[in-house]
């Protein structure tokens, strides 16, 4: 089980030269440090570029929350499961948008659903910790207790959603002034620039 302490911070040297877990896209170039890379990629299930989705039924669901951990090995997910975990994953890519209006009503389903245990490690330190995963409702408490921890260490702020919104792929701004935009200046960053300057050319 995963156990919300603070986040570890880690630096883009350390970041880029671990390899990415067989659940982390292949394609992701801006990691979060772990655990926070679990709410990353969960979110990131979706790839609007691509079109496809590893939510997108009941069995590519399971497979992508029991390589993650989230679930037990051998745990099934119901057509209605996917949908509650498709609708945290848009809740939370709103709230890193910091939408106005962004439906919290999932978000605060799963986090009354479930308990969290308190636990106390052998320095005295306070943490909560998940007990179960036994089902989705445990898998999706366990990424909300991470957000909360990154919350609290200042970490979540870090992660942003792309500027582009024909990609919304969420990345992690490292920049000593997070101020980064886009998940990736060469192709997002700049597609936006071209845009920009056709329309100024039109006007």
């Amino acid at each position: 089980m995963l156990t919300c302490q603070p986040l570890l911070m880690v630096t883009k040297s350390k970041i880029d030269s671990m390899p990415l877990p067989n659940w982390c896209p292949e394609v992701e170039t801006k990691p979060a440090p772990m655990p926070l890379l679990l709410v990353q990629a969960f979110i990131n299930t979706s790839d609007a570029e691509k079109r496809t989705d590893l939510l997108d039924d009941p069995d590519t669901a399971a497979s992508w929350f029991t390589s993650a951990e989230l679930l037990k090995q051998g745990a099934s997910i119901t057509a209605k499961a996917v949908d509650r975990a498709r609708g945290l994953r848009e809740s939370l890519r709103d709230l890193l948008e910091d939408r106005d209006g962004a439906d919290l009503t999932p978000l605060r389903a799963v986090a009354a659903s479930q308990q969290p245990e308190l636990r106390v490690s052998d320095d005295g330190t306070l943490g909560l910790r998940n007990p179960h995963k036994d089902n989705i409702g445990d898998a999706l408490f366990e990424l909300l207790l991470i957000v909360r921890a990154a919350q609290e260490d200042g970490s979540w702020s870090r992660l942003k959603v792309c500027a582009n919104d024909e990609c919304r792929w969420v990345f992690y701004d490292n920049s000593r002034n997070r101020q980064g935009n886009w998940c990736d200046m060469a192709i997002c960053g700049n597609r936006i620039k071209n845009r920009q300057l056709r329309a100024r050319r039109r006007r």
